[in-house]
């Protein structure tokens, strides 16, 4: 096959990224045609993504995978782009930012901006998921983190938002050092970049691979610093609350889904790909952040009054989760890490179309501002009453299947008290959650005038709510898929 019908899905979101640049050079405003534009585009993309199915080859050098597990994970981060393309069709920066009238029409004018910026955020995902050379892995991550900067910062008068951009930069700039730190350790033992090399050269050292325990580990360390920032997980998740407290609701959607698709993606396949011999190690490691991540993400989370911290936090304690699939090095955790981070994506973006809704309302993110959803839209509670369920892992929604997967995939490498603490952190996570609800249904409303939802808010909220609960009671399609994906990833592991 092509190398360009390979990189079919890459090609066509840079083109059509630029073609949304010039159009709105040349005429401004038009923000149904942007939005069309981003949305062919990702579509396209996805057709051809799915086109290279069953492909299983490297190209370029060596540098670009084109497999399934790959491919699964580009659907899912076209998918985050889609729904968040949708969220921002009707939102409104809120009141308390937008004071004066010309610096609220100039925060929601360049549209063109926007669209473009995040169809490049979606082609950084694309290569770093298919990623096969630690060079590549380095660049598509800060591809990616510079396009979030720039989003996280996008309402450029707004002080929040600045100083949200910011620290994001900041701790990702620190994080970056010490990645590419680590990726240089392994390149000093290997003598490539390659991440199928390295385990080659690593596996035939003399007197033994035992003998390179003392850098190997360390580059882990490293390497982990620049990968857990992206997802988000603990230690590395200092700049989480603030950046999604002070980017547009849209943005906060995007950063919390889209570069764990990418992340968690590829650092599944450095662990397992480029250095197997060493994952009773570095599956030890993982196993802490993932207790590290799933405690401190969900005790913070109970102390927040604010909706978008308080998700910050609860993506911090779903990182936690999605860990557990890592640290059991298997094939059926690698199925159970695909289908969670696919249903947290669905989830976690219809939760903040509701979020956007309410604030575009009000002005404000409070989950105080929650009081008495039930009878002022009562199809909105409904949902958000589905997606913090599924947050939460309540049968029959899909996070309850996903959270099954990976204690199961746990079980079987008898990492059980692992899935204790997981189930002990699941248990506290039903408190914050079910405070929301408690709020939407019980609180009395400050005001009785209806809520409206938007169309473009409907629709993704309406596809996220279909699909967790269609995933959680016939997950089995989409778990053949995934087993098929996870079963080539071994295959080159082994």
């Amino acid at each position: 096959m092509d190398i360009a019908i390979l990189l079919l899905p890459e090609i066509i979101l840079t083109i059509f990224a630029l073609i949304v640049l010039g159009y709105d050079l040349i005429w401004p405003g038009r923000k149904a045609v942007l939005v069309t534009l981003t949305l062919v585009a990702v579509g396209l993309a996805a057709i051809g993504a799915i086109y290279t199915w069953g492909t299983n080859k490297t190209i370029m050098a060596d540098t670009i995978s084109i497999d399934d597990y790959g491919v699964l994970f580009k659907l899912a981060g076209l998918a985050a782009t889609a729904m968040v393309v949708l969220l921002g069709m009707s939102y409104i920066p809120e009141g308390r930012r937008t004071q004066d009238a010309k610096r609220r029409l100039l925060a929601i004018s360049r549209q063109g901006e926007f669209y473009a910026i995040m169809l490049f955020a979606a082609v950084s995902i694309m290569f770093l998921v298919s990623a096969n050379s630690l060079v590549l892995i380095y660049l598509s991550i800060e591809f990616l983190s510079i396009a979030s900067y720039i989003l996280v910062g996008y309402l450029r008068d707004d002080s929040l938002s600045t100083e949200a951009a910011i620290k994001y930069f900041l701790y990702g700039s620190v994080t970056a050092a010490a990645m590419v730190y680590g990726m240089s350790f392994l390149y000093g033992v290997s003598g490539s970049v390659d991440l199928p090399t390295i385990a080659k050269v690593i596996a035939g050292t003399l007197p033994s691979p035992e003998s390179l325990r003392g850098i190997v580990m360390p580059a882990v360390v490293l390497i982990l610093a620049g990968f857990g920032f992206k997802v988000a997980m603990a230690p590395f998740h200092q700049w989480s609350p603030d950046a999604y407290e002070g980017a547009p609701t849209p943005v906060t959607a995007f950063i919390s889904v889209a570069p764990k698709v990418g992340g968690f993606a590829v650092l599944y396949r450095t662990l397992i790909v480029a250095l197997p011999y060493f994952h009773s190690d570095w599956g030890g490691t993982i196993a802490i952040l993932a207790v590290l991540s799933m405690s401190l993400g969900n005790l913070v989370a109970l102390t927040e009054r604010n909706i978008k911290r308080m998700l910050a936090y609860s993506s911090i304690a779903q990182a936690g989760y999605i860990l557990i699939g890592i640290a059991a090095y298997s094939q059926m955790g690698i199925s159970s890490t695909l289908f969670y981070v696919m249903v947290y994506t669905l989830t976690n973006i219809g939760a903040f179309a509701v979020a956007i809704v309410i604030s575009n309302a009000l002005g404000s993110d409070s989950i105080a501002d929650f009081a008495g959803l039930s009878q002022r839209n009562p199809s909105l509670a409904l949902l958000m009453l589905f997606f913090l369920l599924s947050l939460a892992g309540i049968p029959p929604l899909a996070g309850f299947f996903g959270k099954f997967f990976l204690f199961t995939a746990a079980l079987e490498q008898n990492l059980t008290w692992l899935v204790f603490v997981a189930v002990i952190n699941s248990v506290l996570s039903l408190y914050y959650y079910l405070m929301i609800v408690k709020v939407m249904y019980v609180d009395p409303p400050e005001s009785t005038v209806p809520l409206e939802t938007p169309r473009p808010l409907a629709v993704a909220m309406g596809i996220s709510a279909i699909a967790i609960l269609v995933l959680g009671i016939f997950p089995t399609p989409l778990i053949n898929l995934i087993t098929t994906a996870a079963a080539a990833l071994m295959q080159v592991s082994s």
